[in-house]
């Protein structure tokens, strides 16, 4: 099958070489696109955090807190170039995705928290093990980033991918920008022992009103 993504238009470079903060607002509205076994699969983006360029380090991100905020083989993904995801394994159960943003040389990433399905939605749910088609079973396929990272067959094999790669397998593609007094914004999720002032930061975003976000 040819790549469907060939005719779409698609995220360029330059809109992910922007801080992590600007990026996580404005892909809210966009849509994740991921071919898989001939199968073209997709959600619009409606939450996201960001993890984070800023004056300071931000001790909620893997690269800022991780080797004196130096690379590592885990997290070398995420110091750039932008564009790329950064894919990894937590609670020894469950793949995360992340998009690399900002400038090279600094750990930035968002991570993409929530989706709200759009194509393949039979597959997802067969890779979800969900049951029939109902409101509740759809909105439980990809309302947490492990859940969309199943969904998706996200997963190690693409930590790296360059999102802007015509012939690539992964994406983002242009949807509607979401007016920003529609976008709510909090501290995000699960940072654990995270000491403040980073555990508070509010750079979770989210579409306000949307069925699909994580939690209200």
């Amino acid at each position: 099958m040819a790549n469907p993504g060939t005719t779409m238009t698609r995220w360029d470079f330059s809109a992910y070489a922007r801080p992590a903060q600007v990026v996580a607002a404005a892909l809210l509205g966009q849509k994740l696109v991921r071919v898989v076994d001939d199968y073209l699969l997709s959600g619009l983006i409606v939450e996201t955090e960001a993890y984070c360029d800023g004056d300071a380090p931000d001790l909620a991100c893997h690269g800022d807190r991780a080797n004196h905020g130096q690379p590592t083989a885990r997290t070398a993904v995420m110091f750039g170039p932008a564009g790329h995801a950064y894919v990894y394994f937590t609670y020894g159960m469950h793949w995360m995705f992340n998009i690399v943003t900002g400038q090279t040389g600094q750990a930035n990433a968002v991570l993409i928290r929530a989706l709200q399905p759009v194509d393949g939605v039979e597959w997802m749910q067969q890779r979800r093990g969900a049951r029939p088609l109902a409101s509740r079973s759809l909105i439980a396929l990809s309302n947490g980033p492990a859940k969309l990272a199943q969904a998706l067959a996200i997963d190690q094999s693409l930590n790296g991918a360059n999102l802007c790669d015509p012939d690539g397998v992964i994406w983002i593609e242009m949807g509607t920008a979401v007016n920003p007094t529609h976008i709510s914004t909090g501290p995000r999720i699960g940072l654990g022992q995270t000491p403040e002032p980073w555990l508070s930061m509010p750079w979770r975003y989210w579409i306000k009103g949307n069925a699909y976000v994580s939690k209200k």
